[in-house]
């Protein structure tokens, strides 16, 4: 009979121990590392809801009146774009036609003011627009007698509560809007310091007013 005389460890299971669980730190270690690849899914979740889907806006002033009112958050999708460019009636979101130097933030704050500003916590660097389209490219514009008349026609503007002052006939120009804000007496827009907005400035349609609970509807 033959004996081993080699000595091996004992079996954990077959003793009926459990395998030590990690300890603390270890755990730690691993959460922290984890936490990277956390914070990388979910900047691309938002470049994606951001870039493609729908952000939020806040609403500073009252040119809005009475769609839209300071402090309301509204939510606003450029998809209605993708096939087609903005229409009468829109109301539209869009950059500054002449931005200004951009602040350098560095990666991490930048992607944070990025994040916080497509959730519309924090203001952009270069002020954000709202307003009506009231002409397309091609369209005469022009305001007599209290209404707006493009090509002609008098518009039908149930959401103003004023009449609108009058201004020259204008015709929009190719890839540009002409805007006006609801709030005519209070607007700075295509009549004055605005001038015609690039279409390739438009962000999106606003669709619906999404804060204070008290306000929220479409717009």
């Amino acid at each position: 009979m033959s004996l081993d005389t080699e000595r091996r460890p004992p079996d954990a299971r077959a003793s009926g121990r459990d395998e030590p669980a990690p300890s603390v730190a270890r755990r730690v270690l691993r959460t922290v590392g984890e936490v990277p690849v956390l914070v990388a899914i979910a900047l691309l979740v938002a470049l994606v809801i951001k870039s493609f889907l729908v952000q939020a806006f806040y609403i500073p002033s009252s040119s809005m009146e009475p769609t839209l009112r300071a402090g309301d958050r509204v939510l606003v999708s450029s998809i209605p774009y993708w096939f087609g460019e903005p229409e009468l009636g829109d109301v539209v979101v869009f950059e500054d036609p002449t931005p200004g130097p951009a602040e350098d933030r560095g990666l991490v704050q930048g992607a944070m003011h990025w994040l916080l500003q497509g959730l519309g916590l924090e203001a952009p660097d270069d002020e954000d627009f709202i307003k009506r389209v009231i002409g397309v490219p091609g369209d005469v514009v022009t305001a007599r007698k209290g209404a707006v008349y493009v090509n002609g026609v008098r518009l039908d503007e149930p959401y103003l509560e004023e009449r609108t002052a009058p201004f020259e006939r204008t015709v929009v120009p190719d890839d540009t809007l002409f805007v006006l804000g609801d709030n005519r007496s209070a607007s700075d827009d295509s009549r004055f310091g605005l001038g015609f907005v690039p279409i390739d400035n438009v962000i999106g349609e606003a669709f619906m007013i999404a804060w204070p609970p008290s306000r929220m509807n479409s717009v």
